[in-house]
């Protein structure tokens, strides 16, 4: 059996990862004229960890991201409205790792190269669209200017928010949906806080402001690679001014400090400082695609963005695309035709999946914040007469079962108050 994947990002390759090892032939179509590690910080759930930790990458993934042992949710005084353990010390048999997203998807690359060989990923490659039969499928590409074609048995769409596949299969969907908010991305080198292993969201319906380490300074043990993000309501009118779904935009100072600048109150870092010590950062604009109600067409398919484009809260979107990897790999293991294995991996992730999306418009864990904030607006003296335990520990900890990594129900959960 012969995989052709569409897109050579975190969900392609590890996609590769999985089919190889379950037997599958892979050639991976890249329209980009290299795999490039791009990008700032991102947060690995421990069901996803676990996948990667199956295809062997635990050690490259200690030695290039963060354990991080715990999640604070404040307003924006730093006043705690929700912290929990993480990770192992949450009962998963595995961490949550933070780590630059460029590394992990190096990390990921290096291994299909050393395991599939240099020849498997075919760079500057578009595909065009597609068509199959009872017992292929043919991929329409351009290299260079040259019109191409490849064959295989199955096609996975692996392609992004963009998707070709996705727009060959639904030609009448239209571009990304934008909700108007904007999120700048940024990461810097920057002093450790507490044991450096901690993840802090604050603020609520105006702005929130995320913290994180995602790498060690190997020169100095004080130090941490930090990841920092903004996520607010753009002010200024953006009709037209960039391409929606677009990772790699440059940011600005003037729009982004004006949603920090002396509004956040945190012991930890102060907004303002942090974004001018970084240098380049990025913006997105919060954007994600209505759940569809099939992926799988035949010997087709699509996986992570190009099927379930979300918005970045919940750190879900590289987890996801993990998820399905390894989902699609195991059925083409297991089902004896392709079209079978394709309609059984549909089942299975489609509709989980389509519930993340919706829960993340509604704001996802991080809603906890905004209900806090839409309360007490100028802070509290106690958290429990603004929302009870149980109200908040339903917001996150309800997320956390959809998405599908909560914690170990044998390991009794620490009801802490801040």
């Amino acid at each position: 059996m012969k995989a052709l994947i569409a897109g050579a990002g975190i969900g392609g390759l590890t996609a590769a990862l999985f089919l190889h090892r379950a037997g599958v032939e892979v050639e991976i179509f890249e329209r980009a004229d290299a795999v490039r590690e791009l990008g700032v910080g991102i947060n690995m759930l421990p069901h996803a960890v676990g996948l990667l930790a199956e295809l062997g990458l635990m050690d490259d993934l200690d030695a290039a991201g963060i354990r991080t042992r715990e999640l604070i949710y404040a307003n924006r005084f730093g006043q705690v409205v929700w912290q929990e353990l993480r990770g192992v010390e949450a009962g998963h048999a595995v961490p949550q790792v933070s780590i630059h997203r460029g590394r992990l998807l190096g990390l990921i690359h290096k291994a299909v190269i050393e395991r599939l060989g240099q020849g498997i990923i075919r760079t500057g490659c578009r595909v065009h669209g597609f068509a199959q039969d009872e017992r292929s499928v043919t991929v329409h590409l351009s290299q260079g200017g040259r019109a191409l074609q490849a064959g295989g048995d199955l096609l996975i769409g692996a392609d992004g928010i963009h998707s070709t596949v996705r727009a060959t299969l639904y030609p009448d969907e239209g571009p990304p949906i934008w909700n108007g908010v904007m999120l700048w991305r940024g990461a810097t080198r920057w002093p450790k806080w507490r044991d450096g292993r901690i993840m802090a969201v604050a603020g609520g319906n105006h702005a929130k402001f995320v913290f994180y380490p995602i790498g060690k300074d190997p020169d100095d043990p004080a130090m941490r690679l930090t990841n920092w993000a903004v996520m607010a309501r753009s002010r200024a009118p953006q009709a037209g001014r960039f391409t929606l779904g677009d990772w790699s935009r440059p940011g600005k100072l003037a729009q982004v400090l004006p949603f920090v600048r002396d509004r956040f109150r945190l012991d930890y870092v102060d907004p303002a400082g942090i974004i001018r010590a970084t240098g380049a950062f990025y913006e997105y604009s919060n954007c994600d695609r209505e759940p569809l109600p099939r992926w799988s067409f035949g010997r087709v398919t699509l996986l992570g963005d190009a099927a379930h484009p979300m918005y970045p809260v919940g750190s879900n979107g590289a987890s996801q695309a993990i998820l399905d990897a390894r989902s699609v790999a195991e059925h083409l293991r297991t089902h004896g035709t392709v079209e079978a294995a394709l309609g059984a991996y549909d089942s299975e992730r489609r509709p989980p999946t389509s519930q993340i999306v919706l829960s993340n418009r509604r704001g996802g864990p991080e809603g906890v914040i905004d209900l806090v904030e839409a309360r007490a607006p100028d802070g509290f003296d106690d958290i429990e007469a603004v929302a009870s335990y149980e109200e908040r520990e339903q917001v996150v900890r309800g997320y956390a079962s959809l998405a599908g990594f909560a914690p170990n129900t044998s390991r009794k959960a620490e009801r802490r108050k801040p």
